[in-house]
């Protein structure tokens, strides 16, 4: 323990003993302190009698009563800010992958590249791709051929239809006359039973015809199951080819350099990363117990690796907190015409909120309560000592700026240490005392 320090709080916490409880036995001992002045030599000239030094006068106090150091305060109207260290990121950034698998045949590009939307990265070799979507293409034609031909045998078969029709309303006509003459002794019955039979015959055809008719649907319907068929096959074989060449989504820098010219891309390979960083976001982390004075479109600013100032808005405030740090996200995007503001530096940011009614005190006027509150001690109506909890918005050169006290308060601004709720104080004010 160092014995320097510990003896200066002990002379100055007797020294503001002396000032604010025993101030009268305080002066009158240091007046008994100070030296006399001896004359050297009796002198024949005759000196002016020096003027008597009175000591201030001060107001004798009742017993009970604490002298202390106070200062009135109005309170003025501030405007709040939230204050977060977050850190830049890419408005947007992609891992453009391969979905075919082959060999690359077009030579690399370097990581930190400028890209155009839509410009080639890497190209694979085609290989049988070419082949296989001749093929496609030759049975989708073939099938499509055929198309005529199937539905020619549609019509057909309906006329055998209508021709088997036909020839079963004759035959039940025969039939019926034949029945009617054996009746009258006219027809044998031989010829009844061969009238039925052709009946019977021409029911035969019709069943014949319907079912020719049936499978010719059938077939024009497995024709066009098999033009789509041909089709999917043509479209999934061209669909191959389109991506043999893997363009930029959007314009952007390289990150990383594209696949080596000769190396081979299986489906999912890395091809490169692309990121965009105009405009660049900067995002932060608001705690819940501020997260009611952000709001999106709120004026904010941010210094980025502590030299270059920026102003934005808040353009995304999250509505679901981080499960671990309870913290919610917040992004302003700013502009990057120049691509100066790097991905991942880090950022301090200041978003502007509501303004409110605020005292501008020292912090030496703090103090805490039994329970460890923070807060100054008041003087109230009574003359008596009151102590209010306040919440400190923020720390600047005049002072920090607090909230929760009256909008005029008398504060105790040295011997709040000293005095407890309820104790008579006999305060002297900073203003009159200046």
């Amino acid at each position: 323990m160092r014995i320097v320090p510990f003896i200066t709080a002990c002379l100055v916490a007797v020294v503001l003993f002396g000032l604010v409880i025993e101030r009268e036995r305080f002066f009158d001992f240091i007046s008994g302190l100070s030296p006399r002045e001896e004359p050297a030599a009796p002198v024949q000239t005759v000196a002016e009698d020096p003027q008597p030094v009175t000591a201030p006068e001060v107001e004798p106090v009742a017993d009970g009563v604490v002298r202390v150091l106070a200062k009135r305060s109005v309170a003025q109207e501030v405007g709040t800010q939230v204050r977060l260290r977050g850190e830049t990121e890419a408005s947007r950034q992609v891992s453009v992958v391969s979905e075919v698998s082959g060999k690359i045949i077009s030579p690399p590009l370097r990581k930190g590249a400028f890209v155009q939307e839509n410009q080639l990265l890497c190209s694979v070799d085609p290989g049988t791709r070419q082949a296989a979507l001749a093929e496609a293409e030759a049975r989708l034609a073939e099938a499509v051929s055929r198309r005529p031909e199937i539905e020619a045998r549609i019509p057909e078969a309906k006329a055998r239809v209508s021709e088997a029709e036909a020839r079963l309303e004759e035959a039940r006509i025969n039939a019926t006359a034949a029945e009617r003459l054996s009746q009258d002794g006219f027809a044998s019955q031989t010829r009844v039973a061969n009238t039925e039979a052709l009946v019977q015959s021409a029911q035969a055809a019709i069943t014949t015809a319907e079912a020719g008719l049936k499978a010719a649907e059938a077939g024009l319907d497995g024709l066009t199951a098999s033009i789509e068929s041909a089709q999917a096959t043509v479209t999934r074989a061209q669909t191959e080819i389109d991506r043999l060449e893997i363009s930029a989504p959007f314009a952007g820098v390289l990150e990383t350099d594209t696949a080596e010219l000769g190396s081979l891309l299986q489906p999912g390979g890395l091809c490169a990363t692309v990121i965009q960083l105009d405009p660049i976001k900067v995002v932060g982390f608001v705690p819940e117990t501020e997260i009611n004075s952000v709001e999106v479109g709120a004026m904010a600013g941010a210094r980025i690796n502590g030299v270059r100032d920026v102003q934005a808005r808040v353009t995304f405030l999250s509505r679901s907190a981080d499960p671990t740090t309870r913290t919610f996200r917040v992004e302003l995007t700013v502009p990057n015409a120049d691509l100066s503001i790097r991905d991942g530096q880090t950022a301090e940011i200041l978003i502007q909120s509501q303004g409110v009614m605020a005292h501008v005190l020292a912090s030496s006027s703090l103090t805490l309560n039994d329970e460890g509150t923070l807060g100054v001690r008041i003087i109230d109506a009574d003359s008596t000592a009151q102590f209010v909890p306040v919440r400190v918005l923020r720390d600047a050169p005049e002072g920090i700026y607090l909230t929760g006290l009256p909008d005029t308060a008398d504060v105790i601004t040295v011997g709040q240490e000293f005095v407890t709720d309820g104790v008579p104080v006999a305060p002297s004010f900073e203003e009159v005392i200046q």
